[in-house]
């Protein structure tokens, strides 16, 4: 397994406003996803800044917002074995989000801290 992008997600219910104050740290966006989970429809957000440093905002219906790691990794099967022989959990029991670019599943540590496990599908 190889770790190919690592950095900030933030899930909150009010993502405009989120990316509105990235904007204004000079951070733009790259490209978006609209995706349906199978419970609810979504909209991620990947953005940079000048420097290389990246953040991806979801829009998503949730109590509170949450700030979870995105790891991108090449292959996600062996990531999620690996993170579940650890103690890692999945909230939604291993429910994965399958679009046409990627598939992701939220990962939650024995401690409480979470990372979106993410592979990317290339054509």
């Amino acid at each position: 397994m190889k770790i190919t992008t690592f950095n900030p997600l933030i899930v909150t219910k009010d993502a405009e406003n989120v990316i509105k104050l990235f904007e204004e740290l000079g951070f733009e966006r790259r490209h978006s996803l609209d995706a349906n989970t199978g419970k609810e429809d979504f909209t991620s957000v990947r953005m940079k800044n000048a420097e290389g440093f990246y953040v991806d905002i979801a829009n998503v219906s949730v109590p509170q917002d949450m700030t979870l790691i995105r790891m991108n990794v090449d292959n996600f099967d062996e990531a999620y074995e690996f993170l579940t022989s650890k103690g890692f959990t999945s909230p939604r029991d291993g429910q994965t989000v399958d679009t046409r670019t990627n598939k992701s599943c939220m990962m939650k540590s024995p401690s409480g801290y979470a990372f979106d496990l993410c592979q990317h599908i290339k054509d």
